[in-house]
Formats: structure tokens, sequence, C-alpha cells
């Protein structure tokens, strides 16, 4: 079976270096390609480094691109423990290290982004910049105006009570992994069409893997300490350049307003034309933004 994304390539069209580095506890599947200053890409759930197949093409003429398989997800390993988002970001960190990058940039999206936050929380000396994309702090407060009617919007938190639960999302999911990760994934978008056949293949095909549904309940059954974690942070707000990106349809200025609360220096961008999953609806604005934010483009 190929590795994750092995797909992606760029933007010569030349395949990304693929690689597997034990860290911090466990090994991380990388794919790396492009020259220049570092930018480390953290994707969410249920996805994988693929995520950002059309993306990474536009960033790697003027930065070295590394995009990883969090812990648990893809191609890297599944331990039993360690899906908390500052363990997470420590083995973020020690990739950077092992690569040799000093500081780098890092983006997240969806539970990427709650681990690029507390990449540049807990280790602010190495973290230039920070891109937060799509998603909400653990812990932080959730504005009535910002939870939509209908109840199946996972912006109302239905999925990260449900996946909290003990047993029961492992018992209801089991078999059903294809039918409810495509449909979850069409629900959060402003395009569902922009979710290709190889995109749900290649997400298909890792979270039917032995382990794989455990790595995706264990973050979001690690909240709770997520939020603890975090708590001293919120109340030092970190101080690296912060890009908060929304999506027209999805978040939208949520993400800055998240982001204003726990960091001093803040831009913020909505990308119009797209639901949750940006780098698949419109990969070229959001690089756009990612390179003028960077100084790089």
């Amino acid at each position: 079976m190929p590795p994750t994304g092995s797909a992606l390539t760029d933007h010569r069209g030349e395949p990304l270096a693929h690689g597997r580095t034990s860290v911090n506890g466990v090994t991380l599947h990388h794919a790396t390609g492009g020259t220049g200053e570092p930018v480390i890409l953290l994707h969410g759930v249920p996805k994988t480094m693929f995520y950002w197949r059309r993306l990474v093409p536009l960033l790697t003429p003027q930065h070295t691109v590394v995009a990883v398989d969090i812990r648990g997800f893809g191609d890297s390993d599944r331990p039993v423990g360690g899906y908390d988002t500052r363990t997470m970001a420590d083995d973020v960190a020690a990739l950077a290290s092992d690569f040799g990058f000093d500081t780098f940039r890092v983006v997240g999206e969806d539970w990427g982004a709650n681990i690029a936050y507390a990449t540049a929380a807990f280790h602010r000396a190495r973290v230039t910049q920070l891109v937060f994309q799509e998603t909400r702090l653990p812990g932080l407060p959730v504005a009535a105006s910002d939870l939509p009617e209908q109840p199946d919007d996972p912006r109302n938190n239905w999925h990260r009570a449900f996946f909290g639960l003990p047993h029961y999302p492992e018992f209801l999911l089991a078999g059903k992994e294809r039918a409810f990760w495509t449909y979850f994934m069409k629900r959060t978008m402003g395009n569902p069409a922009a979710v290709s056949d190889a995109d749900l293949e290649e997400l298909i095909g890792w979270v039917t893997q032995p382990g794989a549904t455990h790595a995706i309940l264990a973050l979001y059954r690690s909240t709770q300490l997520d939020a603890a974690q975090n708590q001293p942070h919120y109340d030092d707000p970190i101080t690296c350049p912060v890009l908060a990106v929304g999506a027209q349809s999805y978040f939208g200025d949520e993400v800055g307003r998240q982001m204003g609360q726990v960091a001093t220096d803040v831009r913020s961008v909505v990308i119009g034309g797209a639901g949750h999953n940006i780098a698949l609806e419109q990969p070229a604005r959001l690089a756009d933004a990612y390179l003028e934010f960077f100084g790089t483009r």
C-alpha cells in the first residue's frame, strides 16, 4: 500500500520526499519539499497530510514545506496514549529539531490548529508565525450567536459530545467508517463536490486500519486536559504573529475572535467561497493569504 499522501508534489510536479522519524516516543510519517524557510503543516480530523495536496505546490517555491501525519493518523504510529495537544506539540517541536530547524512557522487546520497553537504556546522561542485555521480552542467559551440552528451541524459540537462518550462510538462506528466519515466531511463543506473520490479513498483507507478509530476518539477525549494545560497560556497570551483563518461558510470571523483572546498580534482573514475544508475548496486563495502573512508572496 503506498504511503499516505504519496500523491503530494511540489510546484514542479516532483513527488515530495517521504520519511518516518522517531521522536517523543512516537514515529511520525512526513513528506518534505521546496526550499526556503520551513513551514510545518498539521491536518485535522479525520484527515491525513493528503488534505494539503492542492496547497503544497503553491508554497514550495518560497518555503521548505513539511507535511506531517499527526500522531495516530495516516502512516504515523498509533500509540495508546499521548493525544493531548501538549504532547502532540512536543512531537512537532522534536520533529523540527530532527530536521535541524531552530525556528519555524506552523500551520494547523481543524484539530491540527489546536496542536499548532499548543506548539506556539509551549515552544514560544521557536515558532516565528502561527496560522490557526477553522477551529475553536479547548476551554474557550462559544457565543450562542455562533451556534447554528441545525442540530446535526458540527459547529454545535454534537460530535465532540458523542466522541467523548466511553465505548458507544467504537460500537457504532465499527464497519460504518466509510458512510460516517464521507457524510461528516461533506456536511462541513460549502461545496461538497470539492471532496474528490481520491480524497475519500485516502481517508477511508486509513480510518479503517486497526487503531485508527481509537486515535481519533482519544484526541477528542483529551479536550478537558487540553483546556487545563492551555489555561496558563490563555492567561499569558502568545506574542508571535498569528493569522486566524476562517471560512465564509463555516467558522468565519469567529476564528479571529478566538485568537484575539489568547494572542497579542492577530491578523484575521475570512476565505470566501469555502466551507470548513478550505485547502480543498479554495487552495489558491488560501495560499495567497498564507504567503502574504509570511511576507514571501
